[in-house]
C-alpha cells in the first residue's frame, strides 16, 4: 500500500543560535545519484516560463562550482502543472499551483538509496504577492530545490540566514542578498555524499513518469497528511525498494 511518512528533520542538532556550523553535515538520509566516475552531470530540464530561466541559470552555475557534480541545463520533457519526471534528470517547472502553504518543492525517486529521477516546481501562486516577489527570494527557492535533488537537507530550519540557500531564511527585497547561493558547506557535503563510486552509471531501476504523481490538492503534488512543518519531508513506497521523496519549502506565513 503506497503511504505517506511525515518525518521533521533537525538538520544541525549540533548549532547554537549565533554560531557558524563548521562541521555541517546535512545529507538527505544519504540518496545519491549513481555514477561510475566523479564529476558527473545532472541534467536539468527547464519547463520555466521566461520569469524563471534567470534564476535556473544561476543554480546551475552556481552547483556547477561543486568539484564533484556539475549541472547542464537542457530543453525540458514536461509539460503543464504536473511536472512529470524524466528518468536520469531533473525537471524543472513552475505554475500556479495555489494557495496550498509552500514556495518550492522537490522531489527524487529512489531505487534503494539511488536517486533516479527528480522534480522542482515552484509556486506562481506566492510569487506574484509583494512579500515573496523579488530577485533574492527566487533565487533562493530556485537554487535549494535543485540542491534537494542532489541529496542535500537543509542546513537550519531556523529562519535564520546561514547564507546558504539550503537555509530557511526569508528574503524581503531585491537588495537582501543573504542566502541565495550555496555556501562552502554545501559543496564539502557534497563531496561527502559523493565520495564512494557506484558500478554503474545513473540507474534507470526507478523507472519512468508513469502513476508516479504524489497526490494532493487540485494534484499540485503537496503530499497528503502534509504537516508544514519546516523541514518535513514525505515518503511515498511504491514497494520493491522503489520510493518517493518530497521535501516541501513552506511560506514563512504557511498561507
Amino acid at each position: 500500500m503506497r503511504r505517506f511518512l511525515a518525518t521533521a528533520i533537525a538538520s544541525l542538532a549540533l548549532l547554537v543560535a549565533g554560531s557558524t556550523p563548521a562541521t555541517a553535515t546535512h545529507s538527505w538520509n544519504g540518496y545519491h545519484w549513481s555514477r561510475a566516475a566523479n564529476p558527473f552531470t545532472v541534467p536539468l530540464g527547464q519547463n520555466l516560463t521566461s520569469a524563471w530561466t534567470s534564476y535556473l541559470s544561476t543554480a546551475s552555475s552556481d552547483w556547477s562550482q561543486s568539484t564533484v557534480l556539475d549541472t547542464r541545463i537542457q530543453a525540458g520533457s514536461t509539460t503543464g502543472r504536473k511536472c512529470r519526471p524524466s528518468t536520469g534528470t531533473v525537471q524543472v517547472c513552475n505554475a500556479a499551483y495555489g494557495n496550498n502553504g509552500w514556495l518550492g518543492l522537490a522531489q527524487i525517486w529512489l531505487s534503494g538509496s539511488h536517486i533516479t529521477q527528480g522534480a522542482v516546481k515552484v509556486n506562481d501562486t506566492y510569487f506574484v504577492l509583494a512579500q515573496y516577489n523579488n530577485i533574492n527570494e527566487k533565487l533562493h527557492v530556485v537554487c535549494q530545490e535543485v540542491g534537494h535533488t542532489f541529496g542535500l537537507d537543509h542546513q537550519s530550519t531556523t529562519g535564520a540566514s546561514l547564507n546558504t540557500c539550503m537555509d530557511y531564511y526569508h528574503n524581503t527585497s531585491d537588495s537582501d542578498t543573504l542566502s541565495t547561493h550555496p555556501n562552502q558547506h554545501d559543496y564539502d557535503e557534497l563531496v561527502t555524499i559523493y565520495t564512494h563510486l557506484d558500478a554503474a552509471a545513473a540507474a534507470s531501476a526507478g523507472g519512468s513518469g508513469r502513476a508516479v504523481d504524489v497526490p494532493g490538492s487540485d494534484d499540485d503534488g503537496t503530499p497528503s497528511g502534509a504537516s508544514r512543518a519546516r523541514g518535513s519531508w514525505y515518503i511515498q513506497d511504491f514497494g520493491n525498494g522503489r520510493l518517493l521523496l518530497t521535501h516541501v519549502y513552506w511560506s514563512p506565513t504557511g498561507h
